[in-house]
């Protein structure tokens, strides 16, 4: 998952940065432990130094300190005096109020999109969703969510509210899907990502009856095919 070539920052090694943006080399190395979340390679209740991850991820331990500060801050791990930090668990109860807020706030925005979002803005989001399938065929679960997260942001973004955005991101961090292995084992991650086409076939077609029904069946995954720990 990263190049371990370098541990200066000046020669930093290819860490993922999630959602396409431009990163602080900070944020890139929360990046990378977010992406090792997301594929199981950190666990929940394990212990982590950040000695330890820094040679995992070649790079120095002060970035990983700095970056496991900013996962404490989103709730992902918890400090442990004198040993490092803990990757925190996600509760039944806390996916559950997550995907219930994310039903709120991206169905509703989503479906005005079908009316309001100029065509060729639209457009631009298929290269991502065709990464996203390209990523599940793959079993590159990595990958997969980062072209997941960059074309959902990316839709959103449209509706003009910087801070929907935030939240929304803010709320798939806290709601890491754990699940996704399994989805991969048993062939199902494919069919949730040719979702994403169909998404934009239906906000292209002005159809707001289907994009809702998309996207409620979409958003639905979260707890029904990915909750599982």
């Amino acid at each position: 998952m990263a190049d371990r070539r370098s541990s200066a920052p000046s020669a930093a090694p290819d860490l993922p940065t999630l959602g396409g943006r431009r990163s602080s080399y900070r944020e890139r190395v929360a990046d990378a432990l977010r992406a090792a979340l997301i594929a199981g390679e950190l666990r929940p209740g394990e212990v982590y130094s950040a000695p330890t991850l820094a040679a995992r991820f070649g790079v120095s331990a002060t970035p990983v300190r700095e970056a496991m500060l900013d996962l404490a801050k989103e709730g992902l791990v918890d400090t442990v005096p004198n040993k490092g930090f803990r990757v925190t668990a996600v509760s039944e109860k806390q996916l559950d109020e997550y995907t219930h807020i994310r039903s709120l706030i991206e169905i509703p925005t989503v479906v005005r999109l079908a009316t309001t979002a100029d065509p060729v803005s639209l457009e631009a989001l298929r290269p991502a969703a065709r990464e996203i399938v390209t990523a599940a065929a793959a079993g590159d679960l990595i990958a997969y969510v980062e072209a997941d997260i960059r074309f959902h942001l990316g839709l959103l973004a449209l509706a003009g509210n910087s801070h929907l955005v935030e939240v929304v991101g803010d709320l798939r961090k806290r709601s890491r899907l754990y699940g996704l292995n399994a989805l991969v084992e048993a062939g199902r991650l494919e069919a949730s990502a040719r979702e994403h086409l169909e998404l934009l076939d239906a906000l292209l077609e002005r159809d707001e009856r289907a994009v809702r029904a998309v996207m409620t069946r979409h958003l639905g995954h979260v707890r029904g095919l990915w909750a599982a720990p």
